[in-house]
């Protein structure tokens, strides 16, 4: 099971690189994953949550400017990746395996990516316009990402 959620909260990294990471520092903030013996104990700090949804937030914003780069980009694609592995080992740290959760994480972030992008595109066609389909994407990534972690409990 939480090698299935790590893929699944990578999914969400690719979807919005800071979502995942957010969600799971709430998760672990409130309780709901212990990562205090791992070396991720951190995401569980007072701060880090209210930081990353600073963050999370700030890219939900920014995302819907025209000069944001492609998620396709190197930089955009290896973020996501990063904080994928990051979120999914959070989970699998939480469930005893923590590198098992970390490349089911980096994983699904590539498929989330790459779907996601897909996705995004198919809708901006239907609706004639992105803001539209980006606003969905933003929806679809907090209902799961808040889904995943309460999952993970």
């Amino acid at each position: 099971m939480a090698v299935l959620l790590a893929t699944l909260i990578g999914i969400v990294a690719g979807l919005r690189t800071m979502m995942a990471p957010a969600a799971v520092s709430w998760a672990a903030h409130l309780g709901w994953i212990n990562l205090d013996a791992s070396p991720l104990a951190f995401l569980g700090y007072a701060w880090t949550p209210w930081i990353l949804t600073a963050l999370a937030i700030g890219e939900l914003i920014t995302d819907k400017l025209p000069s944001t780069a492609s998620r396709k980009v190197p930089t955009q694609f290896g973020g996501r990746i990063v904080t994928g592995a990051l979120s999914g080992a959070a989970i699998g740290a939480a469930a005893g395996s923590l590198a098992l959760g970390a490349i089911a994480g980096a994983v699904g972030a590539v498929a989330g990516t790459l779907g996601g992008a897909a996705a995004r595109a198919s809708l901006a066609e239907a609706f004639g316009r992105d803001r539209p389909a980006a606003l969905v994407e933003d929806v679809v990534a907090i209902v799961a990402a808040l889904l995943i972690v309460v999952a993970a409990r």
